[in-house]
This record gives structure tokens, sequence and C-alpha cells, in this order.
């Protein structure tokens, strides 16, 4: 059979100093972890920073319609989009997330691409890879122990245990986690409470590695998280606690963006992995300013639809670190059509021209989406052997009618080669006006920032706040916190908090149930709708299909 994973251990892969090699960066410039993966030097990356000679790569943008369980194929469209750019002759290089391993012995599967578009070594990348996963738990569960610690050794922070809502995390997928109480055991045991667990890719120490540029950045924004309040109701960080230079410490390996290579031998930086969902979704802005120093074009991905990560990107990442996409790909397929046009999963090879055209309402609104914040785009439409002529042609016709740029793809079968259609359109995308601008000033107060991407994005009639959330809206205003930017975790099957809501939804509003200030990363995370920050397995987890054979090959991993 020919899964992703025979694919990937059937291939050739160069010597990561190879893929080093040709980007310009020597021997000294890499730190290897095996023959295969290495680490980007410090010295490099203030070089890279720091050059001002040749022209910064351009920024293209990956985001996809509405998730539907059919999948769409993002991050395989991603890297095979960077394959078929080098295969026209551009020093093309992606630059995708890590994988949590929650997902991965989950039920969504892996996020190294997948087919003859994949990133590798692939089970390394879905696994441990540099240990970066590692060292974001370690260093957030660092800050967790400080504060326990310093509320057992006297508290003289004066810390409202009330208000504490700095959870620990682990990189898995473990509902029994989500509600504890800690300090059990008598003296020794510290101060009970109750508290919780997130998964890793939703701390903030993730996203703040994510949008950090250097060392002393790093130290600063981790200082700057906010782990519940005093007594006087003021907020109490992690510098007070005195553990950002440590967390520091732990993280130094893990700010390092990774180099590694596609299945066709094309350089890729993948660094970072906030999901789309409950955190900001994108990979690291380091990783994608280093690409853009070494590389004509940057392919990066920003998690789940237009509502989500590309949202996140262009009004989170894009003006805090300077990096607006130059263009835009909006990936679907016509599987995902038909099933927002309210066919059954298990329908989906039938052919079905209504369903498809009314699943394009939901295109529509995500191109909508991509239109409005100014950037040229194209559609990509991820070609499936179950598409028919006439489903494609509804889909060719409604494109034409709406005048844009449009083009099939099929990287999952033919790699490179499958997407160079698709990277000729994006090419002459390249060459259009941009008109970048973010949905909203982060100088608006809080509420009109949260109704900003609630009307323009998510098509909604607005917000609405419980009385906790509005509470805490005033809380972060009174306290100088009313100018960080938005990062709302809502369902990602749906443009409104209701998972059930596909196509294209009218007539609601988003419910707002907590605003959590993420201060060091730069935004207020909204929690909009059932949202969980600590998902859980499925009835039958991929992990039970996963093993290692008597050779130490691993298997069943997709």
């Amino acid at each position: 059979m020919n899964t992703d994973l025979a694919i990937a251990q059937s291939a050739t892969l160069l010597p990561v100093v190879d893929i080093a090699e040709s980007l310009g960066l020597g021997p000294e410039d890499i730190e290897l972890y095996g023959r295969y993966k290495a680490k980007i030097s410090f010295p490099a990356i203030s070089r890279l920073l720091s050059s001002t000679s040749g022209p910064k790569g351009k920024i293209v943008l990956v985001t996809a319609i509405t998730p539907t369980p059919a999948g769409e194929g993002k991050t395989t469209t991603t890297i095979g989009l960077a394959q078929a750019l080098c295969k026209l002759g551009k020093r093309a290089i992606s630059a995708t997330r890590e994988p949590s391993m929650g997902p991965v012995f989950g039920v969504k599967g892996g996020a190294a691409g997948g087919g003859y578009a994949q990133v590798l070594p692939m089970e390394d990348i879905n696994l441990h890879f540099t240990g970066d996963m590692h060292a974001i738990s370690a260093a957030h569960n660092l800050l967790a122990a400080m504060l326990d610690n310093h509320l057992h050794q006297g508290n003289s922070l004066r810390i409202d245990s009330r208000t504490i809502g700095f959870k620990r995390v682990v990189d898995m997928n473990d509902r029994a986690l989500r509600q504890i109480v800690i300090g059990l055991g008598g003296k020794t045991g510290g101060v009970p409470r109750e508290s919780g667990y997130s998964i890793t890719v939703a701390s903030e120490v993730m996203a703040i590695l994510c949008l950090s540029n250097s060392i002393a950045e790093l130290r600063d924004r981790l200082g700057r998280i906010i782990v519940g309040r005093d007594l006087d109701g003021a907020p109490v960080t992690a510098a007070q606690l005195k553990a950002n230079g440590a967390m520091t410490a732990i993280l130094l390996d893990a700010l390092k963006p990774n180099i590694v290579q596609t299945l066709e031998n094309t350089p890729a930086l993948v660094h970072g992995g906030p999901f789309g969902n409950i955190a900001h979704g994108c990979s690291s802005a380091l990783a994608t300013k280093l690409a853009q120093a070494m590389g004509d074009i940057v392919v990066t991905e920003a998690g789940f639809g237009s509502d989500l990560g590309f949202e996140k990107y262009c009004d989170i990442v894009a003006p805090s670190a300077g990096l607006p996409p130059d263009a835009v790909v909006l990936v679907a397929t016509i599987r995902a059509l038909k099933m927002h046009g309210g066919v059954n999963k298990k329908r989906l090879d039938a052919e079905n021209v209504d369903a498809v055209k009314r699943g394009l309402s939901n295109l529509d609104r995500h191109a909508a989406n991509v239109e409005q914040m100014g950037a040229p785009f194209v559609v990509a439409v991820n070609h499936f052997s179950s598409d028919t002529e006439a489903e494609t042609a509804a889909v060719l016709e409604h494109a034409a009618s709406r005048g844009w740029s449009i083009a099939f793809c099929s990287v999952w079968g033919e790699g490179g080669a499958g997407g160079v259609k698709l990277a000729e359109a994006v090419l002459d995308a390249l060459d259009k006006p941009n008109e970048f601008a973010p949905a909203y000033d982060a100088t608006q107060p809080i509420l009109d920032k949260l109704n900003a991407v609630a009307t323009k994005v998510y098509g909604a009639d607005g917000v609405v706040l419980t009385a906790e959330a509005d509470a805490q809206r005033k809380w972060l205003e009174t306290n100088g916190l009313g100018g960080l930017r938005v990062c709302i975790a809502k369902t990602q099957y749906s443009f409104s908090d209701d998972p059930k809501a596909g196509g294209a939804p009218t007539g609601f509003k988003i419910t707002i149930k907590s605003l959590t200030p993420s201060a060091g990363a730069g935004f207020i995370v909204a929690l909009a709708g059932d949202i969980m920050t600590m998902p859980g397995l499925s009835p039958v987890p991929s992990a039970e299909s996963i093993d290692v054979d008597d050779d130490g090959r691993i298997i069943g991993l997709f």
C-alpha cells in the first residue's frame, strides 16, 4: 500500500549539510541532529538577519476553506508548491509548523505533508524531532513549578491563588487532565488549589517562541507572562517570579529553526507549532525571516481556514513581526465542497454537482476574507481521483464568474510536477499589486477588535461577552493591556462558534466566554463557544495502529 509512511521510507535523503549548502550555509552555520536534521546556529541567524544585500524573498501564505473530515491537504499543498517552484528555477523554501504528538496519536494525523509532497525524515518530524516541543513543555512547567513554590514558601508577592489561570502543559491529548486539584499531601505537598493542563501547542510559551527574533526578545517576552493577580488585583508576571532567565536557558536550542528537506530534496524549515484554533497557528517568524534571507520565495501555511490561522497571521504575525504576505493560496477540494453542500462523508465518491455548487458558498466566504486583506490570491483545488469532469467544470465556471485565479494540483501523487500550474499562477500573483492591511488597528478597544474579526472575517453579527468575559475585559483595559491584539480561539469546523454549522452561516453572534492575557505573546486569547485547550483522544485513536517492527522501523504512522 502506498501510504505516506511507505513513500517517506522509500525516499533517498541527502545529508542535511548538502541541503544547507544549497542555501549558502556552511558546516559551521548548522548544528547537526543526526544526518538529516539540523538547527541553524545563532551566528548564522545574526548574519542572515542583519544582511542588507539583495532583495528579501517573497512570502506566499497558504490557507484553506473550512476543514472537513474529507481533508483539504493544506500542508501537502504547501510543500508541493515549494517543490514546484523549485522545478521552475526558483529558490523556494517551505516553512511549516512542527506537529504536536497529541494529534499524531489522536485522530488528525501528522503535519509533515503527504504522498510525494512531504518533509523528511517524516517519522522524526511527527514524533520527537529535535526536542523543541519537550523544551517548550519544560520551560512552561518550570514557571508553573516556581509559581506554586512561591505560594508554598510564603507568597511574598501576595498572589491571590483564586486568580491563577496559568496551567501546566503536556504534548498529548489527555482529557483527564483538563481539570485537576494540585498541592495535596499535607504541608510538604504545597498549597492545594484547582488547576489543569493544556496541550503544549496552546502554551503561551509556544506563541512567544514563534514570535521572538532573538534571545533578548525571548527573555523579555517570557518575563511578561501573566500568571495571576495579587490581592490588590494587579497582574503578577514571570519576571516578578524571576523565572524568565531559566526559562530562556531551557529554550535556547529550541529558538533555533530546524532545517530539513522535502521528498524532492528541496530545502524546508520546520519550526514551532501553535494550533490554529486555540493559538495563532503559524510557524515561527524567525524561520520565515531566515527563509526570506536565503531564498526567492517562502511558502508558509496558517492553521485551518482563513477564519483562523490566516486571520491570525494577518492580524497578529504580519503587523508584529513585519511579515505581510505577498500572495495567498486558498486550498479547497471538490470532496470538501460536497460535504459543505450536505453530502455524507461515505458518499463523497459519487458525483454530485448540485452539492458542489451548494458548497461553493463556503469557498466564497473564504475567498472574500483573503480578498479583503488586500494581497493577491490563487484558489488551489487539490485534485482527487474521484473528482468528475462535471464537478470540476462547476468549480471552474464559478471561479471564472468571480474573476479568481484558479489552478488544480495533484502534488500528493505527483510531487512538484503536479503543482507546476499552481506555481505558475502564484508567480503571476506575486507580480500583482499588493494592498495588504490587517482587519483592525491594535489601538482600538478590545470589544471593537473582537467585533471587527467577527463581522469582517466570520460573517457574524458581532460578539456577545459573558459576564465573566466582560469583567475580564474591564480588568485588561484598566491594567494597560487593552492595546494587545486578539486571538479568538474557536472551532475550526465552522465560521460560527457552533461546529455543526457548516457552509457559510449567517444571522449569528460569537459568544466569548473568557478573555485571557498572553501579554508576552502580545495578544489576548478570547475563548469562543465550547473550545478547549486540551483535546481528548477519539474512540479509536491512531496510537492503536502505530508500532515498531523488529528492525526498528516505525509502522502504522499514516
